[in-house]
Parts: structure tokens; C-alpha cells; sequence
């Protein structure tokens, strides 16, 4: 019979404490989470600046493309991305690139001048847009 101050090796494993951190659990919430600022976020940016635009008694459908936005304060947005002047025409040409559609759409502001429209819609032809929309809100009257 062994005596008490004398363990074997084997019992010596037995009295150890193995300790593991399980993640699995930390895992899942984390990728949660993940959605839940992806989801947002996509919501959040589709949202965009608040426009005011023209009413047109056909306004039913917005075609796919490369959205620009004109507030009321003249900042432009290519696709939620603000640009100054100088940068639209890098940019359009680039999002026109990688666009399935070659196709602009103007969301101007109903205060934004003709002017600054119609150069808008110059640049973008000049980088390679093949046709160009304007996007409108339904009159209030339908």
C-alpha cells in the first residue's frame, strides 16, 4: 500500500486543473453584432441627403445607375460620396466604370440652378455616361 506522501504520476494528473476558454459563444455575438451595423449602416448611407426634388406627374420607376445628388446648398454626392467640382469628373468616370448601367440620375434639389445641372450632366457625358435620367417625386395631387 503506497503511502499518503507518495503520489503516483498518474494521480498527479488527475487533481490538475485543465482550464479552457470556450469563444464560441463570444463568436456568435460578434458576428451578431457584425450584421446588425452592417444592416444599419447600408441603411443609413441609402438614406442620403435630403433633397427636395421636382414633382413630375411620372415618377413611378428610378432606373439603376449612378445616382448624383445636388442639395440645396450645392454640395454634390456621387453615390453618397461627397465631391467637390474638380473630383466629379474622376469619380463619375470610375463609378461609370464599374456600373453595369452607363446611366447617370440627376436628384437635384428644386432650388439648384439650371446651370449647375446641366454641367453636371456635361461632365458626366464627358466620362462616359450613355444616357442620363432626372430623378422626380410624385405630384402631390396622384
Amino acid at each position: 500500500m503506497p503511502s499518503p506522501s507518495m503520489h503516483s504520476s498518474e494521480d498527479l494528473a488527475d487533481d490538475q486543473i485543465i482550464a479552457e476558454i470556450n469563444i464560441t459563444p463570444l463568436t456568435d455575438v460578434f458576428l451578431v453584432l457584425l450584421i446588425i451595423f452592417m444592416v444599419t449602416t447600408s441603411v443609413i448611407s441609402s438614406q442620403g441627403k435630403t433633397v427636395d426634388l421636382p414633382e413630375a406627374a411620372v415618377a413611378d420607376t428610378t432606373p439603376s445607375g449612378v445616382t448624383v445628388t445636388v442639395t440645396e446648398r450645392g454640395e454634390i454626392e456621387v453615390d453618397g460620396r461627397v465631391v467637390s467640382n474638380e473630383q466629379l469628373s474622376a469619380v463619375l468616370k470610375e463609378r461609370l466604370d464599374q456600373a453595369r448601367e452607363k446611366l447617370v440620375i440627376l436628384r437635384g434639389d428644386r432650388k439648384v440652378l439650371l446651370g449647375t445641372a446641366v454641367n453636371i450632366l456635361d461632365v458626366a457625358q464627358q466620362a462616359g455616361a450613355r444616357g442620363i435620367a432626372l430623378a422626380t417625386k410624385p405630384t402631390s395631387g396622384s
